[in-house]
């Protein structure tokens, strides 16, 4: 039990700036989180929101899953309350009569006009404990990170 509580605590650099790396990505989270929760939303639907209008407003539901990390049985359960919501339709596809087509509609356009601007600033300003220069740094230490994982 002492063994392996002392494997738990000693840390190679590598372990330690991985947990950093975690805590602090989990605390930006809960900080944008706390934005979308205080206007009856959560992040998870706003990335489909976003990820649609990167797409340049269409996306078919396979893509979408795949580009925000979950199933295709998991994207439709997100799915259902944006269109109930308004935010989002499904139409079949033009070709593929089995396929869906999932668009953002104009109150979903608008959705994001009117609450990533709050929602960018409330994040930019927990940032700002870093200069432009260690957030440049940051950024390009991140990307070759992710780049080769």
């Amino acid at each position: 039990m002492e063994e392996l509580q002392d494997y738990v605590i000693q840390q190679t650099l590598p372990m330690q700036v991985f947990f950093t790396l975690v805590e602090a990505t989990a605390k930006l989270v809960e900080v944008s989180e706390k934005y979308w929760h205080s206007i009856g939303q959560n992040g998870a639907r706003v990335r489909i929101l976003v990820e649609i209008m990167k797409e340049g407003g269409q996306l078919l539901p396979s893509l979408l899953a795949q580009k925000i990390g979950v199933t295709k049985a998991n994207i439709s359960l997100l799915l259902t309350p944006l269109e109930k919501d308004g935010l989002i339709r499904r139409t079949s596809h033009p070709t593929d009569g089995r396929k869906s087509v999932i668009s953002i509609t104009i109150e979903g356009q608008s959705f994001l006009l009117n609450h990533l601007p709050g929602n960018r600033s409330t994040v930019t300003e927990k940032l700002k404990v870093l200069t432009d220069d260690e957030l440049k740094q940051l950024a390009g230490l991140l990307n070759k990170l992710k780049n080769q994982v």
